[in-house]
C-alpha cells in the first residue's frame, strides 16, 4: 500500500502534488478565459479569420468559396504582363478583395515572386542568426541602401516588422533627460515603442496643432523633443499635418518622427510617402515604415534617416539585437518592388483617381467616409454589431471587407474599412458601391 502511494508521489500524482495544484490553476485560467471570449462574443466584436486559398490580389479565392484571379486594371497597368490565361481572367464568382495592405498590387507580381525565388535559390531559406552574429548577408545591405536612397535619407537599417522597428527605436534613442510627443490615435505599435522609453511622454489631441504647441511649450524644459505621428492614420484615412507639424518643431528646437507604413510606395508625387506629399522631406528627420504593404506584402520593417542614428540603432536597438534576419526571399521580393518604384512613378500615381471614384460614390450614396484623399476609406458605422454583420453580407455579395470595432478602434466608431488598391478596375469599384448600398439598405445603415 504505502508503495503503491510512493509511486504516486514520485510520478507527481499525488492529490496535494504540484500536478494536482497546476491542475487546478489550469482549470482556474480556463474558466476566466473562456468567460472573457463569451464577453467578447457578446459584444459584437468577435474577429473571425477567414481562410484565403489563393494568391493576394484583388481577385480572391477562398477556402471553400468563390474563385478569382486578377482583374482588368493589374493588365491595363502592365503590372503583371508575364500571368497566364488563367491569372489573366476576372470570374463572376470570384471574390473582391477591398481590405488588404497591397496598395500597389505587388504582392502577387510576377516580378517580384520571381525576386523571391531567385534569392531563396542563392541566399537560402534563412540565416539563422541575428545580423550581428553571422546574420548579414550581401542582400541585406543593398536593401537597406536602397531603401535610404528612395527616402533620400543618409542609412537604414531592416527589422522583422515595422512593429519591431517602432518597438526599437524610442528606447535607444530617448533617455529620461528627453521627451516625446504622441499624437493620441498613433497606431499600438508606436504607443507601445514610446511605453518602452524612459522618456517624458506627451499625448497631443488628434491633429491638433494648438495642443501639440501647448505640450511643446511644457517640453521645453527637457533636453530632447521628440514629436511622433503617423504620416497617414490607418483607422481613419486621414493624413498628418506634417507641414504644421514641421514648422512647430522648428520653431520650439524638435524632431520629427513619422510612421510611413500607410504611405511608402503611393503618397507623393513618386511614392516616397507623406514627407514628399506635403513638401517636407528636409524637415522630418527619421521615418519608419513597412515592407509588408505596398512594398511587395511579404514581411519586414525599417527605420531610415541620420547615419549616427542607424549606428546607433545597430548598437542598442534590442528587436535589431536579438530577432532573426530577415529571410532572403522576402528580401528579394522588397528588393524588386523599390526597384519597380524608381523606375517608375506610373503605379503609384494610379491610386488617387481611383480613390476618388470610390469616395465620391459612397458618399452620394449616402454613407460618411472618414479621412481625405486616401485609399484607406473607412466606411464609418458607429455600432459593432452593425460593422459586423454588415461585412459579412457583403462577402455573401462576393465583396471582402472586414468591419473594425473596439478595442482596434474606439467604441461607438466601428467602420467597415476599404482600401484601394492600383489594380483594382472600374467595375470592381462600381461593384463594391453597388454592394455597400445594398447590404446598407437592408441593415438600415441608408434610408
Amino acid at each position: 500500500m504505502w508503495r503503491g502511494a510512493a509511486v504516486r508521489v514520485l510520478r507527481g500524482g499525488g492529490a496535494g502534488s504540484p500536478r494536482a495544484a497546476s491542475g487546478e490553476a489550469v482549470a482556474q485560467l480556463r474558466r476566466r478565459l473562456e468567460s472573457e471570449l463569451e464577453d467578447i462574443r457578446g459584444a459584437g466584436t468577435w474577429k473571425s479569420e477567414r481562410v484565403i486559398a489563393s494568391r493576394q490580389g484583388p481577385h480572391l479565392r477562398l477556402a471553400g468559396g468563390g474563385a478569382g484571379a486578377y482583374g482588368t486594371a493589374g493588365r491595363a497597368l502592365g503590372l503583371f504582363p508575364r500571368c497566364d490565361a488563367r491569372a489573366s481572367l476576372s470570374l463572376p464568382a470570384g471574390i473582391l478583395n477591398f481590405c488588404a495592405n497591397n496598395y500597389l498590387g505587388l504582392s502577387s507580381h510576377p516580378e517580384v515572386i520571381r525576386a523571391a525565388v531567385e534569392a531563396l535559390e542563392k541566399f537560402g531559406a534563412g540565416l539563422s542568426s541575428v545580423r550581428f552574429i553571422c546574420g548579414t548577408q550581401s542582400i541585406h545591405k543593398d536593401l537597406e541602401e536602397k531603401i535610404a536612397r528612395f527616402h533620400q535619407r543618409e542609412d537604414a537599417i531592416l527589422y522583422a516588422s515595422c512593429f519591431d522597428a517602432n518597438a526599437g527605436i524610442f528606447e535607444a534613442l530617448l533617455t529620461p533627460e528627453d521627451a516625446v510627443l504622441s499624437d493620441e490615435l498613433n497606431h499600438a505599435s508606436i504607443i507601445d515603442g514610446i511605453r518602452l522609453c524612459k522618456a517624458n511622454k506627451y499625448r497631443y489631441k488628434h491633429m491638433d496643432m494648438q495642443d501639440l504647441e501647448a505640450k511643446l511649450q511644457d517640453a521645453q524644459k527637457h533636453r530632447l523633443r521628440l514629436v511622433a505621428t503617423d504620416g497617414a492614420f490607418s483607422m481613419d484615412g486621414d493624413i498628418a499635418p506634417l507641414r504644421e507639424i514641421c514648422q512647430l518643431a522648428q520653431k520650439y528646437d524638435a524632431l520629427v518622427f513619422i510612421d510611413e507604413c500607410h504611405a511608402t510606395g503611393f503618397l507623393g508625387p513618386n511614392g516616397r510617402g507623406t514627407d514628399e506629399l506635403l513638401g517636407v522631406m528636409d524637415k522630418v528627420t527619421i521615418i519608419n515604415s513597412t515592407l509588408g504593404k505596398a512594398l511587395g506584402g511579404a514581411a519586414g520593417g525599417y527605420t531610415t534617416g541620420p547615419k549616427p542614428l542607424i549606428d546607433l540603432l545597430r548598437q542598442r536597438s534590442r528587436p535589431y539585437l536579438f530577432s532573426n534576419s530577415l529571410p532572403p526571399a522576402v528580401v528579394g521580393c522588397a528588393s524588386k518592388a523599390l526597384d519597380l518604384l524608381l523606375e517608375s512613378n506610373a503605379i503609384a500615381q494610379s491610386m488617387a483617381a481611383k480613390t476618388q471614384r470610390f469616395r465620391s460614390k459612397m458618399t452620394a450614396a449616402g454613407f460618411t467616409i472618414s479621412g481625405k484623399d486616401h485609399p484607406i476609406c473607412p466606411v464609418m458605422l458607429g455600432d459593432a454589431r452593425l460593422a459586423a454583420v454588415m461585412a459579412e453580407d457583403m462577402l455573401n455579395r462576393g465583396i471582402y471587407v472586414i468591419g473594425f470595432s473596439y478595442p482596434v478602434v474606439p467604441k461607438g466608431k466601428a467602420r467597415i474599412r476599404v482600401q484601394i488598391s492600383a489594380v483594382h478596375s472600374d467595375e470592381d469599384i462600381d461593384r463594391c458601391v453597388e454592394a455597400f448600398t445594398e447590404v446598407g439598405r437592408k441593415h438600415g445603415a441608408l434610408p
